[in-house]
């Protein structure tokens, strides 16, 4: 089993609760981490044998373009479009941020961060 990690994928999105956030759009930050069994991929040095990042990468890209209300939705929409994409992934977090949010104070980001392993 190995880890792949996907860090600091950077989006600007239309996402919130309020409709000024809908409007103006945000900068967002999303972390990925993925568990895959590797061996296959460390033996033959072939991408298709190996869980490819970059398509990881444009899945989320994707995902992000859909606007939400919550992060918890986007975090669940990515998980959902991974595994559904991703037969070998075990397990995967995924971590949303919402930098300098609208809550009424200094605030540099909030997140929302979620786990699913495959059933």
């Amino acid at each position: 089993m190995g880890l792949i990690r996907i860090e600091q994928m950077e989006f600007y999105s239309f996402h919130g609760c309020f409709e000024e956030e809908r409007i103006v759009g945000n900068r967002f930050i999303v972390d990925l981490d993925m568990e895959t069994d590797m061996s296959r991929a460390c033996e033959t040095d072939k991408i298709g044998d190996a869980l490819n990042y970059q398509t990881a990468y444009d899945l989320i890209k994707e995902e992000m373009k859909t606007n939400s209300y919550l992060l918890e939705h986007i975090a669940y929409r990515i998980l959902d479009t991974l595994f559904r994409n991703f037969p070998q992934l075990e397990k995967a977090s995924v971590k949303v941020s919402k930098m300098n949010p609208p809550l009424g104070g200094k605030i540099k980001s909030v997140s929302v961060e979620i786990s699913r392993s495959r059933q």
